[in-house]
């Protein structure tokens, strides 16, 4: 077996999140890391977001898990480029650290993010919202790598998801890789549910798990936003971006194992969609919260053919 037959998409997801040695000067720790494929040419979002995660982590106390992240994308970053990382120390208070990241290129800055950190094990009150019943299981529903196979030779994009990919994925909803999902449009839903987990075993600490989840659910947070204006990541002439990202933990993660991502879009306007997204372990517990916003912008004709559709539809209604 070849160096590059063993090296798989989970491993070299793996190798890219543990980042280089830090270097510390005052209260700046600095960090290189290496940048994965991705078909756009562009440094994927998931990507920078999972390694701030992982660069805040090395900067702070043990015992001292990430608990939230919020991050602004501000340029599209080159993945033929290394990425530098400026971890700068904010705070350490007796139950919570605070980290400012700055991501850098050559070019200038890719990414701002604020990452904060909580000792392990505290107490407090508890509830959250149950995860759907009688959601069908993920060993039943054909996988995104399956689906995007017969495609990939003609699509960059496909050929990622059919080989590239790092994660297993399965909507539950009717995926939209393929074409627009035209009846959840004319109910104005973004709704859906997706399985999704790493693509193979990765023993790995807690807090890799925590930002591979970050990188993960990158790959489908803008879908209900698609969903529910009747567009698909292959509409014609679409181009789209990740503008900020939030994400809270709030039990450990398992990458390994299924998890739930339940979706949906509030609104979207100027251009620009707000995409959410709960995320339940296999037996029901909520682990996981995160928002996006995202650019996506469609050519006039395509824009004017979906509105009138949408007149149309609540004219029959």
């Amino acid at each position: 077996m070849t160096h590059s037959e063993s090296m798989t998409p989970l491993k070299h997801l793996v190798k890219v999140l543990q980042l280089g040695t830090p270097s510390p000067h005052r209260d700046h720790t600095y960090i290189n890391g290496e940048s994965l494929y991705f078909p756009t040419g562009r440094v994927y979002g998931g990507q920078v977001i999972a390694q701030s995660v992982i660069a805040a982590a090395k900067t702070v106390p043990g015992g001292r898990l990430p608990h939230s992240v919020h991050g602004y994308f501000i340029a599209a970053g080159d993945i033929h480029q290394d990425v530098l990382f400026d971890v700068e120390t904010l705070r350490d208070g007796h139950s919570f650290s605070s980290r400012r990241v700055n991501v850098t290129q050559a070019q200038g800055p890719i990414l701002t993010a604020i990452a904060s950190f909580q000792e392990t094990g505290q107490r407090g009150v508890e509830f959250a919202d149950p995860m759907p019943a009688d959601v069908p299981g993920p060993e039943g529903l054909t996988s995104a790598k399956q689906l995007m196979e017969p495609y990939a030779e003609k699509s960059p994009f496909a050929d990622f998801y059919a080989s590239k990919s790092p994660f297993d994925i399965r909507h539950v909803t009717p995926t939209i890789m393929l074409g627009a999902d035209h009846k959840s449009a004319d109910r104005d839903s973004g709704r859906q549910m997706v399985w999704m987990k790493a693509d193979g075993t990765a023993d790995v600490p807690q807090v890799m798990h925590r930002a591979m989840l970050a990188l993960g659910c990158d790959q489908i947070m803008m879908e209900p936003v698609l969903r529910r204006a009747g567009l698909s990541i292959s509409t014609p002439g679409i181009s789209y971006a990740s503008i900020d990202h939030s994400m809270w933990w709030y039990r450990d993660i398992d990458i390994n194992q299924w998890h739930l991502y339940v979706q949906d879009t509030p609104t979207a306007a100027h251009g620009r969609g707000l995409a959410l997204a709960k995320v339940y372990s296999r037996d029901g517990e909520l682990v996981a919260v995160m928002a996006q916003e995202a650019m996506i912008r469609v050519p006039d004709k395509t824009l004017e053919t979906l509105q009138s559709g949408s007149e149309t539809s609540n004219t029959a209604a």
